[in-house]
């Protein structure tokens, strides 16, 4: 006999008070508002007063900073240390070291207990222990519930005091980053960043500076050891923590575990210079893509700057959103980019790029790249307006406080005013600049930073395909973006470190007549070409065998939003060709290079995607003949997609596909993956496989079903917009 689950009483009473409470707003809004005959007569009232709750500031004897922050929300507990000293301080032949020490750190362990010994601890607690490399700083985190806080808290100073960077986890972390490196021209949008910020700031500029397989191979153990023993003392720490305690008690625990750590060297900001490249037009030749990236940069400026506060609204106003002049002009009015925007840039301590960027499909390549020259030469016949002023201002103060809507976001915030040497109130006074900026100001600022003979002008993609030669807007530039050497252990190369899984085919270099036909054979088997081709992206609904459920929104060709609910919170993981991160927690993390480009390649082989572009000269199709899988005598296709490689095995009868294998990313390296299809269902008048049984090096990983598959959803650009988070 089943139990029904008890709903309590207080539950449902809380649901009447709700109910009585909505009908009692009802009662008042309604009447006051009939009393205009149109919305816009509605008067609006001030924005309240902005009163975050502050975090306690405490610093220790040794020079520790400590910032303590309740929130007595949840019964949760986040910490994070951030350590001075980052890449941008790496020696020029190791450069990489700091992502490796960032991975290593954690997954190397302790004196006492291994990484692993660490996962599964932390992994029935439903807690985590992270560290990550950065810039400027290093970083060491904690989340777990609050009667866990002790035992956690004691890995967190073990691994902070104690770390091992054990070699066999070095050795997966450098295979990890030799993927990375050999991944990264695959995606247009990750040239068009790398090159274009190399352009801003120099190419040998350490925030730009790129690892290469000599450059990580070089990294030994002694080198982490090192670089943990002369950056890790109290005096570079700044400490937060926000939760569920009590923040006197908090402080004592604290300085039992830290006052006796004697402090160190102060940690040294190396000396940068910024030297752009000069002005001109620049071209990275990308053959088999049939859209262009285009980015023009040049060098901005620092959020102490006296103009920060007009550059914001500038921002806003210009470039900033769907409103803006550049979207409204370029892509709404003319229809010539798919994204386009941009502004002046900001850092906290360094300048930062000022941007303007469009993507747009090959043949209006210089018509579009024409039109933003033209947009930035039309600010000084017609500056920003009063009424765009008012727009861009409304849109950065309705949305500002949701930035800083939690205790934790506000801790985060004031940890990055303490990093950088800002003042502590420089949040609160945010709003008050903002609202000061007047028409005038923003007019100087465009005038000062937005100037056209001052900028790099990048484009990445095929000038075969150019509705005009490229040389059409000024002499052009090649910059090649080849990959030097080969990594450790490749045929040829001399080293150690590990291989990767050895690749179970090889990605075709050219179609065959038979590949064609077999690829649309299992198009068809999908939906009719027009059908497939009106697809540009789907939501989908996935439920996984002992895992959490998961939603998908892809965009096609290269954007996507992962939504997991997890017993500790919901999370999100977002991959673009600007970046990749994962949100959980109120915390954001950037995503490593290797996870990122795995990402991206998943929405590359997706089966919907591939069917679609079967006639598409770009991607390739080759028959290799015929193997059996399920007692089907299937036939076998190779595929490279945009740079993705995969073999599909289909059932010649029906012409759906019952396995697919690939290269992949997993948990510890590359890795073949193997999915079974089955359970072919209709989703939306398109035929796919509901069940995918997935395996890794010959290893099941679980099966996944599809439980709903909506094709076009609306999708909102800001699904893939990065959460503001404290400095980078």
């Amino acid at each position: 006999m089943k139990r029904r689950s008890r709903v309590p009483a207080t539950f449902h009473f809380r649901i009447f008070q709700t109910a009585c409470a909505v009908i009692l707003l009802l009662t008042a809004v309604v009447p006051a508002f009939a009393q205009y005959p149109s919305w816009q007569q509605i008067p609006i009232p001030p924005l309240p007063q902005f009163k975050p709750q502050e975090p306690k500031r405490v610093q220790l004897s040794n020079g520790m900073v400590v910032f303590l922050q309740e929130d007595h929300e949840l019964p949760l507990i986040d910490a994070v240390a951030r350590i001075r000293g980052g890449s941008i301080s790496e020696p020029k032949g190791k450069i990489g070291l700091i992502d490796l020490y960032g991975e290593v750190w954690r997954t190397g362990g302790t004196k006492a207990q291994t990484g692993d010994q660490l996962d599964d601890f932390l992994e029935v607690r439903a807690a985590r222990v992270e560290t990550n490399g950065g810039s400027d700083s290093t970083s060491i985190s904690l989340s777990c519930m609050k009667g866990d806080f002790d035992d956690v808290f004691k890995i967190f100073v073990d691994l902070l005091r104690s770390p091992e960077f054990r070699a066999d986890k070095l050795d997966i972390a450098q295979e990890g980053v030799y993927d990375s490196i050999s991944r990264r021209n695959d995606s247009p949008g990750q040239i068009v960043s790398r090159v274009s910020a190399q352009l801003a700031y120099g190419k040998n500029n350490p925030y730009v500076r790129e690892p290469e397989y000599a450059t990580v191979s070089a990294v030994t153990r002694e080198d982490l050891i090192n670089w943990h023993k002369t950056h890790v003392f109290p005096n570079d720490i700044i400490l937060g923590i926000a939760g569920d305690f009590d923040a006197t008690a908090m402080e004592a625990k604290l300085r039992t575990a830290f006052d006796s750590w004697a402090k160190g060297p102060a940690a040294v900001q190396p000396s940068i210079d910024f030297t752009p490249t000069k002005p001109g037009v620049y071209l990275v030749k990308k053959e088999d893509v049939n859209q262009s990236n285009v980015r023009m940069v040049m060098l901005g400026t620092e959020r102490k700057n006296p103009d920060y506060f007009a550059i914001e609204v500038f921002n806003e106003a210009f470039g900033g959103g769907f409103t803006s002049r550049l979207t409204q002009d370029i892509r709404t009015k003319r229809g010539l980019a798919y994204a386009v925007g941009g502004g002046v840039g900001t850092a906290f301590d360094h300048p930062g790029i000022t941007r303007m960027s469009l993507g747009t499909k090959s043949q209006t390549t210089i018509e579009a790249t024409q039109a933003l020259l033209d947009d930035i030469d039309d600010l000084k016949k017609n500056p920003i307006s009063a009424e765009e002023i008012k727009k861009a201002k409304d849109s950065i103060l309705n949305s500002f406080i949701f930035n800083f809507d939690s205790p934790d976001k506000v801790l985060r915030e004031r940890m990055a005013y303490e990093f950088y040497g800002y003042p502590p109130d420089f949040l609160e006074k945010y709003r008050a600049g903002i609202e000061k900026v007047t028409q005038a100001d923003v007019a100087s600022v465009a005038q000062k930073y937005v100037q056209r003979d001052k900028f790099a002008l990048l484009v990445v993609g095929n000038p075969a395909d150019f509705d005009k030669p490229l040389n059409t807007l000024g002499p052009v530039t090649d910059i090649d973006i080849s990959i030097p050497g080969s990594p450790p252990g490749a045929p040829g190369e001399a080293g150690s470190g590990g291989q990767a899984a050895a690749a179970p085919f090889a990605a075709p270099a050219s179609s065959n007549a038979a590949g064609k036909a077999l690829a649309a054979k299992a198009a068809a088997a999908m939906a009719a070409p027009a059908k497939l081709k009106s697809i540009h992206g789907f939501h989908s609904s996935l439920k996984q065998e002992g895992g959490p459920p998961i939603e998908v929104t892809i965009a096609f060709p290269d954007r996507m939003h992962v939504d997991i609910t997890t017993p500790g919170g919901d999370m999100a993981i977002v991959v673009t060709p600007a970046g990749g991160f994962m949100a959980a927690q109120g915390q954001t993390r950037d995503l490593p290079g290797p996870r990122k480009e795995e990402l991206l390649n998943q929405i590359k082989r997706d089966l919907v995607f591939i069917a679609q572009h079967v006639d598409d000269p770009v991607f390739i199709f080759a028959a290799n003949g015929s193997e059996t899988i399920g007692g089907v005598d299937a036939q076998i296709l190779d595929i490279n997609s945009l740079g993705a490689a995969m073999r599909w095995y289909i059932d010649p009868s029906n012409g759906r596909i019952l396995r697919e294998i690939y290269p992949a990313m997993g948990q510890t390296g590359p890795v073949n993956g193997e999915t079974d299809l089955s359970d072919w269902k209709d989703f939306g008048g398109v035929t796919l496989p509901a069940k995918h049984a997935n395996k890794q090096d010959g290893k099941d990983t679980g099966m996944v079903e599809y439980t709903k598959i909506t094709f076009n959803p609306p999708i909102d650009d800001k699904l893939f917009s990065k959460p503001a988070a404290p400095a980078q």
